[in-house]
Parts: structure tokens; sequence; C-alpha cells
């Protein structure tokens, strides 16, 4: 006999092979987390590595311009985000959650072990009121200088605040004033190794989007429908996350720094394997959870795996394509309005927004023809909340892009006057924050969940958001304090990542789960791509806050340190209000979307 699911039971993924309370627990939840726990920490590990490295490997070794390194980190960031839309269906259709997070790592190792081939970093030069001079790059007393050769002449460059230029003489003389335009800096590159990296690149995001939605679809499998542990599971599953990027954003751009960018993304590449070899020699405690679909029809018999990662790979020339694409988009002209911004935006914008736009609706309308009345309004309630999602990201996920420029540039790194730190290492404030605050605040969930008075989804939602904001403005706040260097305090930038960590711990743990409880079980894969998909456009959009707060550089370097503390006090300032005011309005409506939930918590 052949039970037919209820509303309620299609509403979870089905389990019903598990018996929780018959099984050895870890910290009280199924023994198989703590697998999968490991598992998602060390490819965190070399993601974040990577990560804490990019913008940095962009600015420092090929010695791309701001607009262009930000647009590329945030291009590549949305591709990592995307492909989790396509990952998470092949899985649910006809791989398996398991097989895919296998093929998804191995693809990701490659890609880091690829990021080690860079060759020699290029070589900067300016152009000069339409003539070119090479450019050259002097160590004093730690600080590296830029200076325009000019016959025997070494002309020190010297940026003014209305983006003006002077060339300095010895004697600190100006020796020639270069109007604003009249000053373009640029590098030669081997356009070899460009590709390689970009190839590199493209290779993480397939591997990732196989990886990323399915190891937490498994996690989501390991409990019943309505087993109030699941927040507390996936807030645990997260901190694994933070464990693995802590160590990463240490240890990766230390090796960076004192051996070489490959010596960074080889260990990042490391800690990829190390994951992959948790998830394939398992020993049978995954068994069960992640298989494939039980397929019927002619061709049940025949595995389609062979196939899928096949076509697999033929994202990697495809995603090439739309790196270079993205690199050579005009800018938007000044005065064409948000007809002329949609015109100019990468082909990978125009994909970005286009699935985006469309495949909301669209999934909304095949709930409302398939699904039940509760259903549709819970699916609702999601989409509602997967579009707040991206606000929230599109301003957390400043860090790696202009947050990293702005430690790099206009923030003292130095710690209690003892020892200093490198821009790429102040990404570890956020892991190490989410490490000691993740326990409590799964702790203060649990907590008054037994009370009966923990918050609702929504209303984590718009306290993350108005933490965002906060995060931001406490920053520029710290900007009114900087020195006569025009830098900052270390701890201004960690003050930000403290709020912004508390804040990502009531959206992303709860999000995860928010996905896996408010779905229709048949597509919990798919729903859970739509929930990484809000995340790839939030990516993009942060990649374009990151070209506003772009800085005229020469080699690499900020030639006027104020105009870049002015540039980025001024950018975070109108995000900070902004991102406030939109959480305070997810409160006001969190009522209504409350209801719709229907009581999941």
């Amino acid at each position: 006999m052949v039970d037919t699911p209820t509303a309620d039971a299609r509403a979870e993924p089905d389990i019903s092979h598990v018996n929780p309370a018959s099984e050895a627990t870890w910290f009280g939840h199924p023994r198989q987390l703590a697998r999968l726990f490991t598992t998602e920490m060390w490819e965190r590990f070399g993601y974040y590595g990577m990560r804490a490295l990019l913008t940095l490997y962009l600015t420092k070794h090929f010695i791309f311009g701001d607009r262009q390194a930000t647009g590329l980190y945030g291009g590549f960031t949305a591709l990592v985000y995307l492909t989790p839309l396509i990952g998470g269906y092949l899985a649910d259709q006809y791989l398996g959650s398991k097989r895919a997070v296998k093929f998804g790592a191995l693809m990701m190792s490659l890609g880091y072990f690829t990021l080690c081939f860079g060759g020699q970093t290029s070589v900067p030069f300016a152009t000069i009121d339409g003539q070119r001079y090479q450019v050259q790059v002097v160590e004093q007393g730690g600080t590296e200088m830029r200076y325009v050769v000019d016959g025997a002449r070494q002309l020190r460059i010297k940026g003014n605040d209305d983006k003006s230029v002077d060339l300095l003489a010895a004697d600190g003389s100006v020796a020639r004033h270069v109007a604003p335009q009249g000053f373009v800096s640029d590098a030669t590159r081997s356009p070899f190794y460009v590709t390689v990296m970009l190839l590199a690149l493209c290779l993480v995001s397939v591997g990732n989007g196989f990886f990323k939605p399915n190891i937490s679809t498994m996690v989501g499998e390991l409990y019943a429908t309505g087993d109030r542990r699941r927040d507390t599971g996936f807030t645990i599953f997260y901190m694994g996350i933070n464990l693995g990027s802590l160590g990463s954003q240490i240890l990766c751009p230390f090796l960076a720094t004192a051996v070489g960018w490959w010596a960074g993304f080889g260990l990042a590449a490391i800690g990829m394997l190390l994951s992959f070899a948790l998830i394939q020699f398992d020993q049978g405690k995954l068994s069960g959870y992640g298989e494939p679909p039980v397929r019927t029809g002619p061709n049940s018999g025949r595995d389609p795996a062979l196939g899928i990662f096949a076509a697999a790979t033929l994202g990697v020339p495809l995603f090439y394509l739309l790196f270079v694409n993205l690199m050579n988009a005009p800018e938007p002209v000044p005065g064409s309005g948000i007809v002329g911004y949609i015109v100019s935006l990468s082909l990978m914008g125009k994909l970005l927004f286009g699935t985006f736009l469309l495949g909301v609706p669209g999934i909304l309308i095949w709930s409302f023809l398939k699904g039940s009345r509760r259903e549709f309004q819970m699916m609702c309630a999601a989409m509602v909340l997967v579009v707040f999602n991206v606000v929230f990201w599109t301003l957390f996920e400043q860090a790696g892009s202009s947050l990293t420029l702005y430690a790099d540039r206009n923030t003292d790194l130095s710690v209690f006057g003892l020892f200093s730190i490198s821009a790429g290492q102040t990404q570890f404030f956020n892991a190490a924050f989410i490490v000691i605050f993740a326990p409590i605040m799964a702790a203060l969930w649990t907590s008054l969940a037994r009370r009966g008075v923990e918050p609702g989804i929504p209303i984590k939602f718009g306290v993350a958001l108005i933490g965002v904001g906060l995060g931001f403005l406490f920053l520029v706040w710290g900007g009114q304090f900087a020195g006569a260097d025009f830098k900052v305090a270390i701890w201004w930038l960690a003050g930000l990542y403290l709020i912004h960590s508390v804040a990502e711990l009531c959206i992303s743990p709860v999000g995860l789960s928010m996905i896996t409880k408010l779905s229709i079980a048949r597509v919990v894969g798919l729903m859970m791509g739509v929930w990484f998909l809000s995340i790839s456009v939030a990516q993009y959009v942060a990649g374009v806050v990151a070209q506003v707060a772009s800085v005229e550089t020469v080699g690499g370097q900020v030639t006027n340190l104020k105009v870049s503390l002015d540039t980025y006090n001024g950018v975070f300032w109108t995000i900070g209000l902004v991102s406030a005011g939109i959480g305070a309005f997810l409160l006001l409506i969190s009522p209504l979307l409350k209801k719709w939930m229907h009581g999941v918590q």
C-alpha cells in the first residue's frame, strides 16, 4: 500500500525512514550533523581563504583599478550563488545531494589550485595627457611609493582633492600639474595569466553550484517535520562554516604575504580536498541521506550522472565569456537614468536580474496552481523574505570588496602597537565573532522558544537589516576620529564586524531553515537554489555599490588618502541609513507575514 502524502507532510523532505529518538545524538542532534558540519567547515576554509585574497590579488597582482576589480569580484561571487539554482534542481531530480556535493568539491579544488598560477606581477604605467609613462614602485620606510619616470627624473605622484594630480620633484616642488581626467593609470598584464585566473574563477563557480545548496539540504533531511531542533541545528552548522573561514582568513593571507599568492591559494585548495574526503569516505555514516531519487519510466535503469557532470564542464567556457563581457561593460552614460543603467549592464547583470524577476513570480504561480492555499501562502511568505534577503547581503558582502580596500588604505592595522595584521586578515573578525556568538544565539533562540516568546522569522530578518545598517554608521562615526594619516584605528572596523556578525546570525542560519520549512517538499532543493539566487543578485549589486566607492589608484595604491576616506564615509553613510529604514519597514509588515506562515517558527 502506498500512502499519499498530506499537505503537511509535503511541506518538508520525506524522512520517514528516520526515527530520531532511536538514534545516538551529537550535542542533542543527529550524529550525521557532525560530519556535515566538518565537511562544510573545510569547504568554507577553502572558499573564504580564497575570498580574503581575491580583491587584493586583483588590485595588487594584476593591478586592476577599483571599478574593474570590485566589479569582477561582485560578478564572481554572484555566479557562486547563482549556480546553486541549477545544482539544487539537478540534485533533486537526478543526482541526489551527496553525489552533487562530491562533484562540486572536486571542481572547486581544481579552481583553487589553478589560481596558484598567476605569473609575474603586472607592470603599472600612466597615460598623462595622451602620452604613456612608466610607473616605478619604490619602497620607503615600509611604504610603497609610486613615481612617474620622465626621462632621467622620478616624479612622485600626489593626488589632489579635486582629482587632479601633482607630479613632485625630489625637493617636493610641483614639477607638473595634471588636470582631472588627464591622468589615467593602468598596467601591462599577461593575457595568458588573466585567462588562467578567469578560468579558475569559472571552475569555482561551477563547483559551488553543486556543493552549496545540497549540503544544506542534507542538513534539513536530518530533522523530522516539526522538530524544534532544526533552527538550532542550522545555527550549529553555520558555526562550522565560520570555524573554517576563521582559520583560512588568518592563514591564507599570512602565506600570501610571507610566501606568495600561490601559497595562500594552495592552502585553500588543500582545505577543499579535505572537504571532499569527508563526504567521499564517510564509512556509511551518511547512508540514506542525500541519495538519488527513485526514478521510474523506460530510462529508469540509466544513471544520468556522468552526462550531467560532462555537461556541467561546459559552464566553464560560458562563464569565462560572461567574465570577459563583465570586464568590458561600459559605464552608464551620465543622465541616462534607469533605462541607461539597464542597457549598460553586462550580460551577467541582465541574466541575474532577468532570472530573479521571472523566477520568483514563476515559482509562486506554480505554487498557486499545484499547491494548497496554505502551501501557497507559505511560499509567498518565503518569497517576500527572499527579496529582503537581497538587501541584507548586498550590504553585508561589502566585506570582500570595499571594506577590504578600506582596511588596506584607511585603517591602521596595528594591534595594540604589538604587531600588525594584513588587510585580508581583517575579514577574520566576522568569523571570530560568529564562532563566539553562534552558541550564545542558539541558546537564546532555544530558551525563548521554550518560553513561547521566540521572535518570528520576519522579525529576525528586520533586526538583521537594521543591524547591518548600524554597522556602517558605526564605521562612519569612527571615521571622524581618523588621524593625520587619514586612517582609523582597527577597532572601528572590528566594531562594524561585531555588529554585522550578530545581524548575520539573525538571518542566515534562520534563512536556510526557513526555506526547508516553508517550501513544498518536491521543490525544496529548487527553493534552496532560489535562496542562493537572491544572494547572487545581492552579490552583483554589492559589486555595483563597491564601484560607487571606487577610488583612483596608481599601480594599486591610492594617491590621496583623504579623498579615499571621504569617499568611503559618504557611501557607507548612505547605505547604512537605507538599510536601517528597510529593516524598520519589514518589522511593520511582520504580522502579515507571520499569518501567511501558518505557525512556522
